[in-house]
């Protein structure tokens, strides 16, 4: 039999010891991965607590659920399936990842427990820049002093000669094909040919350079974490010897001031993985590290897909007809008798 307290304990041995034993930890603010996030509005900034946020120690856990960001969906298919622990990789904050209510009465609703780790989980394996085509020889998860700017920096490998061949590795391993398919299926069931499906819209791409352009060594960064164009020139500095400005997890567009920057220091930039697909990059490793470390318990993967509708597409014609009437004669009544 395995419980809640043999789960933290893997997640400890996973990662080298980097989880919180107590409550302790938290308050004393000295534990490295007790991070504070705050974008500075009001009421919305959350401290991270890498291992078990909310649960009894003691359960039993016959069944676990790894996923990125917790949900009330996350919520409702575990209680459906018998999932006893969701172990997520984003922080877990109260309401937001718990469909707008308190955290302890929608899990205790289904007796379920939660587990976050997040940075306390990123640099442990080279999973990322394995994927995305090198080998890397520095990591920085602080990079600037700025707690969470992940710097990668590697070189290609053997078999990735060019910028296109980046792009090819990442089509293959992701599955970008079968999401493909996916997506001409749904919009022929629903009928809209403007759905669409965010791993489908956000694949890779080249921003800076050419197909055939050699690749060699690689500055890998993640835009999303604050990591500035001052960044990257210092990088560069640092790294003479790159070529190329590789972005996944989060990407820019066409016009941002990192791909002109990259432009000044004569380096090739494409963006690679968009966040949708960090479950399977750090998501499924640690589903198989749990699988391995909990043997006789059932781990299972909660993957999301997001698809874009036009709104007055979504949904069965009863069920238009009920937004119509919804939002008519209750949400914006008085905007249409004025009108009228």
């Amino acid at each position: 039999m395995h419980t809640i307290e043999d789960v933290l304990k893997a997640l400890d041995e996973i990662t080298g010891g980097r989880v919180i034993q107590s409550l302790n930890e938290v308050y004393k603010q000295e534990h490295p991965f007790v991070i504070k996030k705050s974008s500075n509005l009001p009421g919305k900034e959350i401290i991270e607590t890498p291992g078990l946020v909310y649960g009894d120690r003691n359960r039993e856990v016959k069944k676990i659920a790894v996923t990125m960001t917790m949900t009330e969906g996350s919520i409702e298919l575990a209680g459906a399936t018998g999932v006893d622990a969701i172990v997520a990789h984003h922080p877990i904050a109260e309401a937001a990842n718990s469909g707008g209510v308190t955290l302890k009465n929608y899990l205790d609703l289904y007796n379920i427990s939660a587990f976050e780790l997040h940075e306390a989980f990123h640099g442990l394996h080279p999973g990322i820049p394995f994927l995305h085509g090198h080998e890397v020889y520095r990591t920085d998860i602080s990079y600037g002093g700025l707690e969470g700017n992940i710097l990668f920096v590697g070189k290609a490998l053997p078999s990735v000669n060019t910028l296109e061949d980046i792009l090819n590795r990442l089509h293959s391993f992701m599955g970008l094909e079968e999401e493909n398919n996916l997506l001409f299926l749904e919009k022929e069931i629903r009928k809209s040919s403007a759905m669409t499906e965010t791993s489908v819209v956000t694949r890779g791409r080249i921003l800076r350079g050419e197909g055939e352009n050699p690749v060699n060594n690689i500055i890998h960064i993640f835009p999303h974490t604050g990591f500035t164009p001052d960044h990257l020139r210092q990088a560069a500095k640092e790294h003479p010897e790159a070529d190329t400005v590789l972005a996944s997890i989060s990407r820019v567009y066409d016009g941002h001031e990192l791909i002109r920057t990259a432009e000044e220091l004569n380096l090739n930039f494409l963006v690679g993985n968009c966040h949708v697909l960090e479950i399977l990059e750090n998501g499924l490793p640690l589903a198989y590290a749990l699988d391995m470390l909990l043997p006789g318990v059932e781990v299972v993967v909660f993957r999301e897909r997001v698809t874009s509708l036009p709104a007055r597409a979504v949904g069965t014609p009863q069920m238009m007809e009920y937004a119509e009437k919804m939002a008519a004669k209750y949400l914006v009544k008085k905007k249409l008798a004025e009108l009228s």
